[in-house]
């Protein structure tokens, strides 16, 4: 009598295929939602800080360097962020704290190492 995995391991690749496929491409995709400030209003010692939509232009801005070939030298952030940058940080990692690979991120080799280690050091942070 066959083992269940041999029964199962050729179906495995099939599985994972159909899985991992749309799963991984389909939320890279996802509609813009528009633009957002930030606004602080003071009310006497009290300060509230709050996101505002704002009516998003019918094109998006253009970069300041669009020969670039990654988002982060698209717009010249090469050496302006840092393990405290939570927010730039949190789009290139999963939600259980994992590095998002290359191919989704669109993160050229040099960035992305960057951004690996600056994500390593905000875990140890605590941030």
């Amino acid at each position: 009598m066959a083992s269940l995995s041999v029964l199962v391991y050729p179906c495995r690749r099939l599985l994972w295929g159909l899985l991992a496929g749309p799963i991984a491409t389909s939320w890279a995709r996802l509609p813009a939602r528009g633009f957002r400030e930030v606004v602080e209003i003071q009310e006497g010692k009290t300060t509230i800080v709050e996101g505002r939509l704002t009516g998003s232009p019918k094109e998006s801005p253009n970069p300041p360097n669009p020969s670039g070939q990654c988002p982060i030298c698209r717009w010249n952030l090469k050496h302006k962020y840092g393990y405290e940058d939570v927010l730039l940080l949190s789009q290139f990692i999963r939600p259980f704290g994992g590095m998002l690979p290359r191919r989704i991120t669109g993160l050229c080799l040099e960035e992305h190492r960057k951004i690996e280690e600056c994500v390593k050091m905000a875990h140890r942070a605590g941030t």
